[in-house]
């Protein structure tokens, strides 16, 4: 039980990381939509680097990959519920 006076978890944010990075990806590959659904909300938009935590390299990257496979009709451009 804590006090009320006591801080409950201020300053310990998680920090964001760049998991193309972290593992060493050099290629995001548009023709893997399991992959790309990880970037996308349910509306079909491409969510921001403060969300995902992609560097600015990767999040461009990333951009392109899905408007190509949008283009490709791997992803759909708008939907109701994707996931």
């Amino acid at each position: 039980m804590t006090l009320f006076n006591e801080p409950i978890n201020r300053g310990e944010i998680k920090k964001k990381y760049c998991r193309f990075k972290k593992h060493g990806i050099k290629y995001i590959d548009y023709k893997d939509p399991n992959f790309l659904l990880k970037f996308v909300n349910e509306q079909g938009k491409i969510l921001p680097r403060r969300l995902t935590g992609n560097s600015a390299k990767y999040q461009r990257k990333v951009a392109q990959a899905v408007k190509k496979a949008r283009h490709l009709a791997l992803l759909p451009f708008v939907t109701d519920g994707l996931k």
